[in-house]
């Protein structure tokens, strides 16, 4: 007998109901997709992801209230293993760069087709980074005019082997699991290895989280912007 693996549950944080409506819609739409709820500003949000589980909780930045970037530190920060994908017309540098330090696993524009979100809700239920071209150049843009790393000190990056910070560099330059497998010239499984001791060694969340630490440590500088 089969069974069938239980769909990935998702939570819309909007505070306009068209919106929380049309992505319910495209997100139910998809047979490996959930919609367990939505909310209305920040503070239900934080309240309903502590109440329902969701996997991936879709959070908008600009909300009346307690706005998205402190809800996602909030839910984040719980200890529920919700990842948060941030949706949002805008894609001003300050908020591209605060919603990945609150915790965001992602980061997408609401002009992306239903196909990409959808994509987007997998990648970011499963572990893996999201963020789009555009964003990632921008977020490169934002650490590069910061200049010096801001983080208080380099001493965590001396827990990671030579292979595993060589690992955390790659990431940072935004290769997958697969393109540093063929960069390394090692399995894929063995990079998995590598960056799930990354994350525990550093205490990090997900590889989004290890890339904005690459950068905040200076072991990855920004170039060419």
């Amino acid at each position: 007998m089969t069974t069938t693996a239980r769909p990935i549950r998702v939570m819309i944080a909007d505070d306009q109901m068209m919106v929380r409506q049309g992505f319910t819609v495209l997100l139910d739409a998809q047979p490996d997709l959930e919609v367990v709820g939505q909310a209305v500003d920040g503070a239900d949000a934080v309240a309903k992801a502590a109440e329902l589980g969701p996997d991936v909780v879709l959070m908008d930045i600009r909300m009346p209230g307690m706005g998205g970037i402190e809800a996602t530190s909030v839910i984040t920060a719980s200890g529920s293993g919700a990842k948060v994908l941030v949706l949002t017309t805008f894609d001003l540098d300050e908020y591209v760069y605060e919603a990945l330090r609150a915790g965001a696993s992602g980061f997408l524009l609401k002009d992306a087709s239903a196909d990409q979100l959808a994509e987007a809700v997998r990648v970011v239920a499963a572990g893996e980074a999201l963020l789009s071209p555009n964003i990632t150049k921008r977020l490169i843009t934002e650490f590069s005019r910061l200049g010096a790393p801001r983080a208080p000190s380099k001493a965590r990056i001396a827990e990671l082997t030579e292979r595993e910070t060589e690992v955390l560099a790659l990431i940072a330059q935004g290769l997958s699991n697969a393109e540093i497998a063929a960069r390394l010239v090692v399995a894929e499984q063995t990079v998995k290895t590598h960056v799930g001791r990354i994350l525990v060694k550093l205490g990090l969340r997900d590889r989004t989280q290890a890339a904005v630490f690459a950068y905040e440590t200076g072991l990855v500088r920004p170039t060419g912007y």
